[in-house]
């Protein structure tokens, strides 16, 4: 085992020496470690292994420098030799590099001299190319300055393009070009700066300049639709002529009220119409839009312009405080307007997504709403119907002129039924005024004419025809006042005034007739209505002015038709129509009529009672005077004359009027008997009142007032005649066994009525003595009396319950 230990060392240190010997030395470490590792005193045997092998070594050294040691000595000695020759050569070289070095030192100055020369035009190449790359980059940027100085911003930015993508990576390297490439972005900054002020003044100059730029279109817009109406009226002429009618004293026609409304901006026809492009220069906005786009900012540039316009429309739409004072301020208002949208259809069509369809419908549906709301506003504050009609022209040329550039404008003539309203109240209002005065100046006295001449002017202009006053010779009245050919007079004028006011709202003749009549009837209805109605009510209206008012509306009544026929010859719309709206004067006059008749009626009244209040009874007399009382002769004399001027009435009303006073003159004698201050009537009383009753009743039988049957009017006493006659005959047997049969001779006799005056004239007996013959006489009449009172008190107890 012993010597199988130290074969196995002797064959590892074999193995680690020919691993030292075949590896790097920095690898020798952990081979040596391993000796280190083994086996005790392994190093020991180790070392002992290594000596050998490198005395082992020394002998192969020491063989291999014997072998080559000869032929070292051989070289040596062969090297000396050569070094002889060597020497020699030395100074044949050195010799010949010295006549050589002297021969070519002229040689050598000159190919300096070449080599410089060649040296300078190398460089001279280089630098005329260079320059050659140089020279467009300066131009380039010389022509930028010239760009610049003349404000030809675009041209600049494409200049400035070129600049940087081509002509400074080519010579980058330069300083100069350098700094020009610092510097492009500053001048791009300066471009956008300048050409947003020349947007900001350009937005400044068209808000000055709309206002003419809004007339200069609403002016196009004007003469176009007046072209279009011209040719449309040669058209028709051939068709029809519309009848002359007078107006203010002018003669008109149909189609010249329509001329009206264009006389406003006809005026100026003949002038040069610039457009919209001549007036405002619009090349700041397409320079500042395409310098933009160009540098890539144009949603920007968009935005701004958006913005600013907006503000620039709400202030556009805000309207001057006193607006509605004058048509000028509504005239420069709607000229801004149109001035602003006109510039941005412009722009909507000259530039390309600066605006669009959608941002201008935008503007105008928000404009378009404030201008009906400053409208409805402006107008109501507005009481004269020639402004409104001014302002109504005005709408319609705003509405034709932004309907000729695409806007909507149907809302626009939607408000002007409103306005038309408006301007219609004011009408109502005017004429209002004019029927006061007319009423006012009018004496209520029939028209009276002395020729012909002045028969047919009123004629003219009232609708009057009566066969048997045009066969009386001059001079003759005619049976209405002044008045009503003035009323009929100024009721056309008032359809013509509402006429032209229905011109150019594209609306049919249908409608327009619509319109008059609707009109119309608010002027009949309402106005004249009213009027009437305030004139009857004046207290200093008398029962002739009564009457004259009563025949006055009788024939604006029958004129009515006429007035049909006057707005059907305007707007050749057949009456027949189904939707035709008929006039309402009728009914108007009916009811003035009513009104005058039941104010005739009132003050009829008022006069009886006013007579009554006269009367002076002495209810204490013994006997009567044997005539009637002054006071009741001087009402029925009275009453005569009033009847006699109701013979001019129509129909029944005077029979009404006269049946009304003599209920109500029976109806107050009736009171007077039995009023309750009035505590004792004697029988001389009661024979004076009989007096004054016979006084009514042959007045009633007089026939004051014709077309009574019989004794009709005579039947408004019939309670008094009755009443008196059993008070005058004494024949309370026959009452009281007939009462409540329908044959009775005393029927409308009520047994309070009698009980009352029976009372009246029993206190009377016991203080005067009046029956004391009676007494005398008879006393059973005494007891009579008695009864009477009881069975008179015992049918009123009986009627109570």
């Amino acid at each position: 085992m012993a010597e199988n230990e130290t074969l196995e060392c002797i064959t590892e240190h074999e193995r680690i020496l020919q691993e030292i010997e075949s590896t790097d030395t920095a690898c020798v470490g952990p081979t040596l470690r391993s000796i280190y590792d083994d086996q005790p005193n392994a190093h020991v045997r180790f070392m002992e292994k290594l000596d050998a092998r490198i005395r082992n070594h020394d002998r192969e050294i020491e063989k291999m420098c014997n072998f080559h040691h000869q032929g070292f000595v051989d070289a040596i000695t062969e090297l000396l030799k050569v070094r002889t020759d060597a020497e020699k050569l030395m100074g044949q070289v050195t010799d010949t590099n010295r006549r050589l070095q002297e021969a070519g030192r002229e040689v050598t100055a000159q190919t300096g001299e070449v080599i410089r020369c060649r040296i300078q035009q190398r460089n001279m190449a280089t630098t005329v190319e260079k320059l050659q790359l140089c020279i467009p980059v300066l131009e380039m940027y010389s022509k930028l300055k010239e760009q610049l100085e003349s404000k030809r911003y675009y041209a600049a930015l494409k200049t400035m393009e070129q600049l940087e993508k081509v002509f400074i990576p080519r010579v980058s390297q330069y300083r100069f070009c350098q700094i020009m490439a610092e510097n492009l972005p500053r001048l791009r900054e300066e471009i956008k700066e300048i050409s947003m002020s020349d947007l900001k003044d350009f937005l400044e100059s068209i808000r000055k300049h709309s206002d003419k730029v809004g007339e200069t279109a609403m002016r196009q817009a004007q003469q176009h639709r007046t072209f279009n109406s011209a040719v449309a009226k040669q058209a028709s002429a051939s068709h029809y002529t519309t009848p002359l009618y007078s107006l203010n004293g002018q003669t008109h026609t149909h189609n010249s009220l329509m001329m009206d409304d264009d006389a406003e901006y006809e005026d100026d026809g003949d002038e040069e119409i610039l457009t919209a492009q001549d007036l405002v220069d619009f090349s700041p906005v397409y320079r500042c839009l395409h310098i933009y786009a160009v540098l890539g900012d144009r949603e920007t540039f968009e935005n701004y312009y958006r913005k600013q316009r907006k503000k620039q429309a709400r202030l556009v739409l805000q309207p001057q405080a006193n607006m509605h004072e004058t048509v000028e301020g509504y005239r420069r208002y709607f000229n801004q307007i149109v001035g602003f949208f006109v510039v941005e259809d412009h722009i909507l069509h000259a530039t390309q997504g600066l605006v669009t369809k959608a941002f201008t419908d935008e503007l105008w549906n928000m404009a378009l709403a404030k201008i009906i709301a400053v409208l409805r506003t402006h107008s109501s504050y507005c009481e004269d119907p020639d402004l409104v009609l001014e302002l109504k022209n005005l709408i319609v040329i705003f509405a034709d002129t932004l309907q000729g550039f695409g806007f909507p404008v149907n809302r626009l003539f939607d408000l002007l039924f409103e306005v038309r309203d408006q301007y219609n109240e004011t009408l109502l209002k005017k004429w209002a005024l004019v029927f006061r005065e007319i009423f006012e100046l009018d004496n209520y006295s029939p028209i009276p004419v002395e020729t012909d001449d002045e028969y047919n002017l009123v004629v003219s202009r009232f609708p009057f025809h009566d066969a048997e006053i045009e066969k009386q010779d001059f001079p003759k009245k005619l049976p209405m006042s002044q008045s009503v050919p003035q009323i009929y007079m100024q009721v056309k004028e008032f359809i013509y005034a509402s006429l032209k006011f229905s011109e150019s709202l594209h609306r049919s003749s249908t409608e327009i007739d619509d319109m008059l009549r609707k009109s119309t009837n608010l002027l009949l209805t309402r106005t004249l209505s009213s009027c009437l109605q305030n004139l009857i009510k004046k207290p200093h209206i008398g029962l002739t002015e009564l009457v004259q008012i009563i025949i006055n509306t009788t024939h604006l009544e029958q004129a009515c038709r006429y007035l049909e026929e006057f707005i059907t010859n305007i707007t050749n719309v057949s009456p027949e129509t189904v939707h035709t709206t008929r006039l309402y004067g009728l009914s108007t006059f009916k009811d003035a009529r009513h009104a005058a008749e039941g104010e005739i009626y009132t003050k009829l009244n008022q006069k009886i009672d006013e007579f009554i209040q006269l009367a002076d009874y002495e209810w204490s007399m013994a006997e009567s005077d044997g005539r009637a009382s002054g006071y009741l002769m001087d009402l029925i004399n009275f009453l005569r004359s009033t009847f006699q001027v109701f013979t001019h009435l129509p129909g029944k009303v005077a029979q009404t009027a006269c049946m009304s006073a003599c209920k109500h003159l029976s109806t107050s004698l009736m009171e007077m008997l039995l009023d309750t201050e009035l505590k004792q009537i004697s029988m001389g009383a009661i024979q004076q009142f009989n007096l004054d009753v016979i006084q009514c009743e042959l007045f009633a039988s007089s026939e004051p007032v014709p077309g009574f049957q019989g004794d009709t009017l005579q039947l408004a006493f019939i309670d008094l005649r009755q009443l008196l006659d059993l008070f005058m005959v004494w024949d309370w047997s026959t009452y009281l066994a007939d009462y409540g049969q329908p044959t009775s001779k005393y029927l409308r006799v009520n047994p309070a009525t009698a009980l009352t005056l029976l009372e009246k004239m029993k206190d009377t007996s016991k203080k005067n003595n009046i029956f004391a013959q009676f007494r005398k006489n008879d006393r059973d009449k005494q007891k009579l009396i008695e009864t009477v009172l009881k069975q008179l008190r015992s049918l009123v107890n009986g009627m109570s319950s």
